[in-house]
């Protein structure tokens, strides 16, 4: 932690240093971003964007004891939040994702690929609210209190959203088993 607010401190005043912040946390917030997207162009440009607002607000980063990529997290789901806003989210086939997983088991990676295929398109059918606390959650492995700064809420209502969302996605999971659309 000291190092990192080191080179944060660094990066306001010497831009070339926000590099190492980038290369450090840049695979985190894409796998995130990509994830809630499930469209790796897509996932691209938002966590570019994310990036270069990160660097542009460098100066205004308050630390608080907490890693830098609760605050890089913070402003992609605000991203995030603004493309939902701006378009209606339409789930796309996941074609990339051979980059995700690296085995050399074609029926392994076609039977993930599948799984994750059906969780992605489920989690799609979920507000974005419950989309990002369970993406963030699970995905990107992080705990309740880092969400709660990420998303400016709670932990309360970060623990409520998850229930929430869990139990949607829960039984979407199990109409769709009954229905045979698995």
């Amino acid at each position: 932690m000291d190092s990192e607010k080191q080179l944060i401190e660094r990066a306001r005043h010497h831009p070339e240093s926000f590099g190492q912040l980038y290369d450090t946390y840049y695979p985190k917030i894409f796998g995130y971003v990509f994830r809630v997207t499930g469209n790796y162009a897509l996932a691209a440009d938002i966590v570019s964007e994310t990036f270069l607002k990160a660097w542009l607000r460098i100066g205004s980063f308050k630390w608080k004891g907490i890693s830098i990529s609760s605050w890089f997290f913070k402003i992609a789901t605000n991203e995030l939040n603004q493309y939902f806003r701006k378009k209606k989210y339409i789930p796309q086939t996941l074609s990339d994702l051979s980059l995700v997983y690296e085995t050399n088991d074609v029926l392994s990676k076609m039977d993930r690929l599948e799984e994750f295929e059906y969780v992605h398109r489920m989690l799609q059918r979920l507000p974005p609210r419950y989309q990002q606390v369970i993406a963030l959650r699970y995905f990107e492995e992080l705990s309740i209190r880092d969400l709660s700064e990420i998303l400016s809420k709670k932990e309360g209502t970060i623990k409520s959203l998850l229930s929430r969302g869990l139990d949607k996605l829960k039984i979407m999971m199990d109409e769709s088993a009954t229905n045979g659309y698995l």
